[in-house]
């Protein structure tokens, strides 16, 4: 099965509406992604049927649960080589994408990205997201990168709305770090994810953190 072939049945599988245009700058984003992976280290994977799996499949599982709002504001900390937001940029146009990296070679990536697939919902910010400031806060802060759920809350709730969401895309059930987190958090829900082509157990850890509280 080609790439192409791969994303089209995922994206089936998972029932989600992303027109061929869409499909195809997907595509040109995991070409790229390919290319500079060669001689700089963004990702662990290199086979781009893998990529289309394990980054365009796994980043695109988390849309059902991100509504279809339109306009909304997504902050993807920690985004590395783009994962999830670059794929949600592209599949959902409407919506407004700041990828935050504080590595510069990445973030020279998400910078390329940006401007040859091209992104023109996305911006990148190459700094630490304690020392991010934004203009106005998100709807939506996720990320694929966080260890501790409850480093991801406390360095990133200032940055989120009153009755926004904080997401985090793990593995398996965590539940040990659900346990700490501070009593103010609400944890909405912890769905899991079923990817297409992707073994093992993924949960979405979905959180309300009220007004931006520090």
């Amino acid at each position: 099965m080609t790439a192409r072939e791969a994303l089209a049945a995922g994206i089936d599988t998972l029932g989600l509406e992303v027109d061929d245009a869409a499909q195809a700058k997907l595509l040109a984003y995991i070409a790229l992604l390919e290319k500079w992976n060669r001689t700089h280290n963004l990702t662990a994977i290199r086979d781009p049927e893998r990529m289309v799996t394990h980054h365009l499949l796994d980043a695109l599982a988390t849309l059902p649960h991100l509504g279809q709002r339109p306009a909304l504001r997504v902050l993807d900390v920690g985004s590395g080589g783009g994962v999830p937001g670059v794929p949600l940029a592209i599949a959902r146009p409407d919506w407004r994408v700041t990828l935050l990296d504080s590595n510069r070679k990445k973030a020279a990536f998400l910078r390329q990205a940006v401007a040859e697939v091209p992104l023109p919902n996305v911006v990148v910010a190459a700094t630490r997201v304690e020392d991010y400031v934004s203009e106005a806060q998100f709807d939506v802060a996720i990320s694929r990168a966080v260890a501790e759920l409850s480093t991801f809350v406390a360095a990133t709730r200032r940055l989120v709305r009153a009755g926004g969401c904080l997401m985090a895309m793990k593995g398996v059930h965590p539940g040990k770090e659900l346990a700490k987190l501070p009593d103010d958090v609400r944890v909405v829900a912890v769905p899991a994810l079923d990817v297409p082509g992707v073994e093992g157990e993924r949960h979405l850890v979905i959180m309300e953190a009220g007004g931006g509280a520090k």
